[in-house]
């Protein structure tokens, strides 16, 4: 049994030992043709315990995938799909927040306005980026950076990956709920195309001051929630450790909110996730959201703004 690794989560760990024995006969300077076709099954032996695995996600899992050490982050979609990104900083009030990265991209020879939130790798680079928890001045910077381009027609992207807002003191002492709700009200009218990808964790308002769109997709082991699973069982239960049956309750996988008609796609991850195989999520999220902006592309701007608000207005209502 190998030593446990913490980028592996605890259902991962049994394929550490296949992976360990593929690492172990690959670097090996003496590997014989035997040794090539024992690493062949031992491959095959990954995948189908990959699939096993990923067949029979709970909820809570599925949670624990969307906040994967490993997994993709803004900056590294930034940096492997697009030919070009320049930065914009500050909000012009007060500063410039590292939890919110905005900037002009290139997408093939599509121009987007790009805007997400960046969490850290290591304990340096998660105070550098607080968590991926903005504060008022990211969320007037990214407003700043949408307004650019409405007024220089430029299709909005947004990628969401934060726990919430920031609730620190001296983030309310600017006035982060008012930023969060300008966010949602220049959104709801902003004259240019939004589509808004949820490529990890969605928490509540600090997800949702990014996330008002035309389009709206989640990558397939992504969340989407008001509050998250252990948030949601403290307050209910009292108990943290009940977050695996929060998780159920709330409904924040992408199959579920698509059933509810709460997002308009699911954007399919390789096998074992987007951890396991980077190009292949680039390659997917990329295909997924060139065939998004064509879709709000042959909408007229009206048309776009009229669908947009009905979407907005739609949320809440039950049917009988």
């Amino acid at each position: 049994m190998s030593e446990y690794n913490p980028n592996y989560l605890d259902f991962e760990q049994p394929l550490l030992d296949i992976e360990n024995q593929i690492t172990a006969l690959k670097t090996s300077p003496n590997a014989s043709q035997k040794d090539l076709k024992k690493i062949d099954n031992l491959k095959i032996s990954l995948d189908k315990n990959i699939s096993k695995i990923f067949s029979t996600l709970s909820d809570w899992q599925i949670s624990q995938i969307a906040r994967h050490p490993l997994r993709p982050y803004t900056l590294d979609y930034i940096e492997n799909m697009f030919s070009s990104f320049t930065e914009i900083h500050g909000d012009r009030m007060f500063g410039d927040d590292k939890a919110i990265i905005c900037g002009l991209a290139m997408l093939d020879d599509k121009a987007f306005m790009l805007i997400g939130h960046q969490k850290g790798r290591d304990s340096k680079e998660k105070v550098y980026r607080n968590f991926g928890m903005p504060k008022p001045e990211g969320y007037r910077k990214a407003l700043r950076a949408m307004k650019l381009a409405e007024k220089f027609k430029i299709p909005v992207l947004t990628f969401i990956d934060t726990p919430g807002a920031y609730p620190g003191i001296d983030a309310e002492s600017r006035n982060q709920s008012i930023a969060i709700a300008d966010n949602l009200y220049e959104m709801s009218k902003l004259k240019c195309p939004i589509i808004s990808v949820v490529i990890g964790e969605g928490g509540s308002g600090g997800a949702l001051a990014i996330g008002v769109s035309d389009k709206l997709a989640m990558l397939q082991y992504s969340i989407y929630s008001v509050i998250s699973p252990e948030g949601c069982a403290s307050i209910l239960w009292k108990d943290a450790s009940k977050a695996n049956i929060a998780a159920e309750a709330l409904s924040i996988t992408s199959d579920k909110l698509l059933n509810h008609k709460l997002i308009d796609r699911i954007i399919p991850e390789p096998l074992g996730a987007a951890h396991r195989n980077y190009s292949a999520m680039y390659s997917s999220l990329k295909s997924n959201i060139l065939d998004m902006l064509n879709e709000v592309n042959a909408v007229s701007q009206s048309d776009l703004l009229n669908t947009r608000n009905d979407k907005l207005m739609s949320y809440g209502q039950f049917e009988s």
